[in-house]
């Protein structure tokens, strides 16, 4: 399992459903409903944590503060800054498990022998595109939520990347594919992080089980003749890396050779020394 080196962030501990983490000075309590062991509270921060998020009977849920937390404050991943901030349903605009995958992509950038354009699918707050961006390449970030592109968007003024080479786009990821495939548009490297559920743009139910094979096999048309890599993350707990690993394998390696890996990516617990599985990543790379 691979596991992310971060300082300003640290999963302290994990009981009884919900993590302990410290995310620069603020220290919040957030569900994780795999964390199914009921281990002693020992560390003092369980009672002294400024903020928790309670799920509710009924569905949703909403933040409980016990003390003050501003707006927004930032963190730092190396290079790079994130904005943070308390959101519906948990999230905090960064998921720090990722944090081994933004390292695998600087690094597959800056050894490369020509500058690299990378395609940044379902990209969120932008943490991977910003990583691409630090490390030399040219990025297409899209994401179907105004608010998250923004939000990027301030990521990279924050982390002194907002002159690089990036398109932003507010845009449904499969038909901007699709429209690149006409275009003749190619990419280097393409990042792919679908949620588990979603609905499509005419309200159609999206189950990413049953769509991965199309989505990515939608993909492989606007990938250059010597591209360098592609990852396919997910939290879906019924698609193991060992699924993704063999979906790559067969839709990927015939036609452009390389190697083709897979993991679970998790986060190491301070308090019992253990690592917390966080999700699954398949990498595709020359």
């Amino acid at each position: 399992m691979r596991e992310a080196q971060w300082k300003d962030y640290e999963l302290i501990d994990c009981s009884d459903g919900e993590r302990l983490e410290r995310w620069g000075e603020i220290v919040l309590i957030r569900p994780d409903p795999q964390i199914i062991w009921h281990t002693e509270r020992k560390h003092p921060l369980w009672r002294q944590a400024h903020a928790r998020y309670k799920r509710s009977s009924s569905g949703g849920g909403a933040w409980q503060y016990n003390k003050k937390v501003p707006q927004q404050w930032q963190i730092n991943y190396k290079n790079l800054t994130f904005g943070i901030k308390p959101m519906g349903f948990k999230h905090t605009g960064v998921f720090p498990e990722q944090a081994v995958n933004w390292d695998f992509v600087s690094d597959k950038i800056r050894t490369a022998d020509r500058p690299l354009k990378v395609l940044n699918m379902f990209a969120y707050t932008g943490a991977a595109t910003l990583a691409c961006l630090e490390a030399g390449a040219s990025v297409c970030h899209v994401d179907a939520s105004k608010g998250m592109v923004q939000w990027a968007k301030e990521n990279a003024h924050l982390s002194g990347l907002a002159d690089r080479p990036v398109r932003w786009l507010v845009d449904d990821c499969v038909k901007f594919v699709q429209r690149e495939h006409r275009r003749g548009n190619k990419y280097d490297g393409i990042i792919m992080d679908p949620p588990s559920y979603g609905r499509g743009p005419g309200g159609e139910v999206w189950k990413l089980e049953e769509q991965l094979f199309s989505l990515v096999e939608l993909c492989l048309p606007i990938l250059s003749d010597d591209a360098s890599f592609f990852i396919l993350n997910s939290y879906t707990t019924g698609l193991p890396p060992s699924v993704m690993e063999y979906l790559l394998s067969v839709m990927i390696k015939p036609k452009f050779g390389g190697t083709v890996t897979s993991s679970e990516i998790g986060l190491h617990v301070t308090q019992s020394g253990l690592t917390l599985p966080c999700g699954s990543t398949a990498i595709w790379e020359r």
